[in-house]
Order: structure tokens, then C-alpha cells, then sequence
């Protein structure tokens, strides 16, 4: 299985149900065979959970959704030691984050305890309950959401968690063009009740091997360097990415280089999610805030003042 036709036909199928986002799908395609997490950051409405429903369904997968509420429990992600009546033994009851693919909905209404339970599973895919570790699915793959314009009753996720997503991307608004014919797909039913697998979870592990072996030039991993150290230097940003976002700016390129039938990274990969990977781990200087200057706009001078490879492959 060729990572390009894995690619389009994963993405074709989800197209039946997220209308005119393709770019945005590839980018969650990337992600998920270079084995990130997606933050989708987007106004109620816009298909959030819809896309990821569907990309669980196209892959065949096992899918769970938690509605994050300030009530929320850690246990209630991780799972938690029940006691069985019967063999007076405690017996360990699943949580929501034994799954491939999590949707956390609106991860910024619940509490910074129990936003932190995610983090280890995001970054090690195990969970650590009453001093034992649980291993979760290899396949593990978190696609969290939240809303940007109303900030009543939530807790804001800290940088360390925000520097656990891959990437971070809105989905935004359809053309009306578009919109017309989703409205005109479901006239009858949601077309994602039709919506079969096209791909599964061996499938998904070939792709991902196929991914790792993907080349990288040392000019290349150069210009991932130069692009992190811009936002590390630039006199409108406090804090600049970590080394983390280095990882998954190599790691999103091969990604997307393997999406569009190549096995090396061109500069033009590394340009292409460089924004939507960035931009989430820097933190503006207050004048830059009063500036009204925003931190994709940071990222796309960065993008403009670096000097790019010529070497391609």
C-alpha cells in the first residue's frame, strides 16, 4: 500500500461527509501517520466532530468521544481500580482513553487536574493508575477541541499540553457553494450514516513504517532548525517553540511528503504546516499583543525571512 493512495482514498471518503476542507484533512492525515495529536481551535458548528467521527470510521477504527465539563474526573479519562463484590478483588474498569482515536470536545472546560491525565497518554500512549501502567493502543491518536471565542467557565490549557499536539488547525467556515450542497446531502439523513471503511488499522501500520523511512536531507533538518530558533530569537515573541516542535515539524513534512507520493522532504513540505505547527507554542510580548500582531502572522515573517535550501532532495 502506497502512503498517496492510502491518502486519497482515506480522504475522499471523508469528503463525503466534510465538504471543501481537503487541505485541512490532509493535514489531519499527516498527523496521523506520523503519529501526532490535533488540536482543532474553531467556532461551534463548523464539523469538528464530524471529521473526527469520520476519519474513525473511514480507518475502521474504534473511536470514543468525552464531553470535557468542569466535573470531570481524571478516572473518568484513565480508568480507576473498582472493587468486585463477588472475588472481594479489585478489578481495573476502562476508561474513555482506551481507544485509537479520542475526541476530547471542548478539552478547555474541564480542570487543569484533569486535563494533565491526558498528558501522559499523549505522550508516552500509557496511563499510570494506583502506581501500575496500563498500555493503550498503539494506534493512539487525540483530537481535542475547543472554542476560541467564549472563555466564560473555562481553564485555558497550559503550554506544556498545548505542546503535546502535533498541530493545531481550524477548520472554518464553507463557501456557500459548498455549504448548498451539504445542505443538499442531507435533505434525507447525515451522510455519515452511510459512511463505510475504506482502510484499517493494518493498513494504517504499513503506512506509518512507510512514513519513518521517508528522507531527510541535512539541509532540510537544517531549515526546520533555522525556522524554531526564528521564533526563539524574534523580538515580538516571549517564548519561542520547544525542541518538540522541531520533532513534529519533521515529523508532519515527512507526513505530507509521503501524502503527496514522494520519499523525501522538499522545503515546501516544511512551509506548508509550518504555521499550524508553530504558531500554538510561542507566546507573544505583551506590546506585541497591543500591536494587535498575532502569532501566525510571526510565523509567516519567520517563514519569509529564512533562507531556504535549494538542495531539495
Amino acid at each position: 500500500m502506497e502512503v498517496r493512495e492510502f491518502g486519497e482514498k482515506v480522504l475522499k471518503n471523508i469528503s463525503k461527509v466534510i465538504v471543501g476542507k481537503n487541505e485541512v484533512v490532509r493535514k489531519l492525515l499527516a498527523v496521523l501517520v506520523s503519529e501526532g495529536h490535533v488540536l482543532l481551535n474553531d467556532v461551534p458548528g463548523v464539523g469538528k466532530t464530524m471529521l473526527a467521527r469520520s476519519l474513525a470510521l473511514s480507518l475502521g477504527l474504534d473511536f470514543k468521544r468525552i464531553q470535557c465539563t468542569p466535573d470531570l474526573l481524571p478516572s473518568d479519562i484513565t480508568g480507576l481500580n473498582v472493587l468486585d463484590m463477588k472475588t472481594n478483588e479489585f478489578v481495573f474498569q476502562r476508561g474513555t482513553v482506551f481507544t485509537d482515536i479520542l475526541l476530547a470536545d471542548e478539552v478547555n472546560r474541564t480542570t487543569p487536574r484533569t486535563q494533565s491525565a491526558l498528558l501522559e497518554a499523549m505522550a508516552e500512549k500509557q496511563v499510570s493508575v494506583d502506581g501500575k501502567t496500563k498500555p493503550l493502543s498503539d494506534l493512539f491518536l487525540v483530537i481535542a477541541t475547543q472554542n476560541p471565542v467564549e472563555f466564560e467557565g473555562t481553564f485555558p490549557l497550559p503550554e506544556a499540553q498545548l505542546d503535546r499536539f502535533a498541530i493545531c488547525m481550524t477548520l472554518g467556515y464553507p463557501e456557500k457553494e459548498q455549504e448548498i450542497f451539504m445542505l443538499s446531502n442531507m435533505k434525507e439523513e447525515h451522510p455519515i450514516a452511510d459512511l463505510e471503511a475504506v482502510s484499517d488499522a493494518y493498513e494504517l501500520r504499513e503506512v506509518r513504517k512507510k512514513v519513518k523511512e521517508i528522507h531527510l536531507d541535512d539541509s532540510i533538518l537544517s531549515y526546520i532548525t533555522d525556522l524554531v530558533w526564528g521564533t526563539r530569537k524574534h523580538p515580538d515573541l516571549a517564548l519561542g517553540s520547544s525542541p518538540r516542535g522541531s520533532i513534529a515539524l519533521m515529523n508532519l513534512s515527512r507526513g505530507l511528503a509521503a501524502l503527496n507520493g514522494r520519499d523525501f522532504v522538499i522545503p515546501d513540505d516544511v512551509k506548508e504546516i509550518a504555521v499550524e505547527v508553530l504558531a500554538h507554542r510561542v507566546i507573544l510580548k505583551p506590546e506585541a499583543r497591543l500591536m494587535r500582531k498575532t502569532r501566525e502572522e510571526i510565523i509567516r515573517e519567520i517563514l519569509e525571512k529564512t533562507e531556504v535550501p535549494i538542495k531539495n532532495g
